[in-house]
């Protein structure tokens, strides 16, 4: 075996030893169902009966078979007739017990493998949200919407329609081979020749099958990149006229898909093809063996049609076993993508003794930050540094692609400086428990994120526990009290998909309710009324001071209204700083426009 096979078996006894792993709190549920499984093996045997009893004991004169005996009284006497009857009656009692037997194994394994599939995809869903904001910057929401919805599902497939199906089709083989060797054992040894031919056609198209599997669920995991992209943009789509070039672009994406199927399938289909040849050509040459011992009188007719039905039995779970062992390899091509997000590592890792935080009095300083996305050799941040004392309010200004956003992504360590520290209250925000720190924060975000529920939900997302007081006291220092209770449904109202439903000022408003709710010590705003008219943001603004008392804010804005509100002004140029402190409470309109003129290369101010 070359070096690449081993390779490939010893990659494939960790995902085996992992899924088998994996599956361990569900060993109980797993053993119910394969104990389940295996009365089809004492069913199996029962099949064949009907007919041998028909032929010896009903048109022939031999007696019932030995297996059968225990089952007739004693006293009854059994003719031709009563012989038919009785195999009659056999034949329909094992049917139906075959089709009980397969309706207990259907539900049992429906309720197995929904629930193996909700605890994986619960798994990979968590671990998508641990993940930091980079792994999903780089492989798109598409790869992960794909390991949820369509990789997960490969756990209930391997669980229920293979593991079992296997197991028990190994038992069902071995019953079967010791009737057989019981029966003649020279056609049970002619019958067993097939074995290591389907071994060796397994073996040879596994590695195969696998690969391709991998290229099949790249592929459609582009397609669904397309659909979701452009569902993600569908009014720009709409506004340029692109739609039949989109749906060009999502075809020429499912052809690839499509092709890539039709090769799975092309392979898949040869296998089988082969298995089910080779299974023929073992049971045409038990045949023609048995029929030749007929002729010669070793054994009678009725023990041959016996032994054809049991040998074709035989085949079965070898044929199943192996075509298993084919159709596995596409599921262990999603596991493995599956397992590869699970072993994905956050760049942003909560330490093994995070130290707790209840409540930080807003204290915040850049200490020589540098930060760099990817592997991009320009920095976002370049050497920053700069302290906020507890309740002061910071402007940050600068041109697009300056690195506003990216400071705010480090304040809530959505990533980690490449270079530097940052800190809360003179400690390192990595020292902290990552869900008593970004509690710290309340973000009212430019592009305003609700999610499809009614007001009330969006409002109460930043405390589920609050209560229909707090959320209505909440809106109403926000300025959305009012158009909230003008909606149809008033605070029970859906918003729909992103609030789409809202107009864009009455999403910041129920942002800004959400902001209240929390009640944080640190506020950032990130151009808080950017998209809104000059009524509405008034209303903003309004809220805006009152949500701003007694807090440490961060705005990053443009307009001079919004800015008036600060006593600290940061302006950053290409990952540089310069900052320029006001000397008076607030910034005017003048100070706010020289301070965007100015080229100040200091970067360590405190304010």
């Amino acid at each position: 075996m070359t070096v690449s096979g081993k390779s490939t078996l010893y990659r494939d006894f960790l995902l085996y030893r992992r899924l088998f792993r994996w599956a361990q709190p569900y060993w109980a549920h797993l053993i119910g169902l394969l104990l389940l499984s295996l009365l089809a093996t004492p069913l199996a045997l029962l099949v064949p009966m009907p007919l041998k009893i028909a032929l010896d004991s009903g048109l022939g004169s031999k007696p019932l078979p030995h297996i059968i005996r225990p089952l007739v009284p004693a006293r009854l006497l059994v003719s031709a007739s009563t012989a038919l009857f009785f195999a009659v009656g056999l034949l329909i009692a094992v049917a139906v017990l075959v089709q009980i037997q397969a309706l207990a194994v259907n539900l049992l394994g429906t309720y197995i493998g929904e629930k193996f599939l909700l605890d994986f995809r619960s798994d990979i869903f968590g671990q998508m949200q641990r993940l930091s904001l980079s792994y999903h910057e780089i492989k798109g929401t598409a790869q992960t919407l794909y390991n949820v919805q369509y990789d997960a599902a490969a756990i209930q497939t391997i669980a229920v329609q293979y593991l079992i199906p296997s197991l028990s089709s190994a038992f069902t083989l071995v019953g079967m081979l010791y009737v057989t060797l019981r029966i003649d054992w020279q056609l049970a040894l002619v019958a067993l020749l097939v074995s290591p031919i389907l071994f060796l056609i397994s073996k040879f198209y596994r590695r195969g099958l696998r690969h391709r599997s991998r290229e099949v669920k790249a592929l459609e995991k582009s397609a669904m990149g397309v659909v979701q992209e452009v569902l993600g943009a569908l009014r720009v789509v709409k506004a340029f006229g692109r739609e039949e070039d989109e749906r060009h672009r999502f075809v020429r994406c499912g052809f690839d898909g499509m092709r890539a199927r039709l090769g799975l399938a092309w392979a898949a289909g040869k296998f089988n093809s082969l298995v089910g040849l080779t299974a023929a050509a073992g049971t045409a040459t038990v045949l023609f063996v048995g029929f030749r011992q007929v002729q010669s009188g070793v054994i009678s007719l009725g023990d041959l049609m016996l032994m054809m039905g049991y040998v074709t039995q035989l085949y079965e779970p070898l044929k199943t076993m192996g075509k298993n062992s084919a159709a596995l390899q596409s599921q262990l091509a999603s596991v493995e993508r599956a397992f590869a997000l699970l072993d994905e590592i956050p760049e942003v890792a909560e330490k093994t003794n995070p130290v707790a935080l209840v409540h930080a009095t807003g204290k915040i300083a850049f200490q020589n930050v540098s930060f760099r996305y990817g592997q991009n050799n320009r920095p976002a941040l370049d050497q920053v540094s700069f302290q906020v004392n507890p309740g002061m309010r910071v402007g940050i200004v600068g041109p697009t692609g300056a690195g506003k956003t990216t400071l705010v992504s480090l304040m809530l360590r959505f990533y980690d400086p490449t270079e530097g520290r940052i800190l809360l209250d003179d400690v390192d925000l990595r020292e902290y428990c990552l869900s008593d720190f970004r509690n710290q924060f309340a973000l009212v975000p430019q592009d305003t994120v609700l999610f499809s529920s009614s007001v009330a939900e969006n409002i109460a997302y930043a405390c589920p526990a609050a209560g229909q007081e707090e959320i209505l006291a909440a809106a109403q220092a926000a300025n959305a009290h009012e158009f909230i209770s003008r909606l149809p449904e008033g605070y029970q109202t859906l918003v729909g998909e992103r609030g789409m439903c809202l107009s864009g000022g009455e999403r910041q408003r129920v942002s800004l309710a959400r902001a209240f709710l929390k009640n944080a010590p640190i506020l950032i705003l990130d151009e808080p009324t950017s998209a809104v008219d000059v009524k509405t943001e008034a209303a903003i603004l309004e809220a805006l001071e009152r949500l701003m008392q007694g807090r440490t804010v961060f705005i990053i804005a443009h307009r001079p209204s919004t800015l008036r509100q600060c006593n600290l002004l940061v302006q950053i140029d290409h990952g540089r700083l310069a900052v320029k402190a006001a000397t008076l409470p607030r910034l005017s309109d003048e100070g706010l426009a020289a301070t965007r003129g100015d080229s100040l290369t200091g970067s360590n101010v405190r304010g």
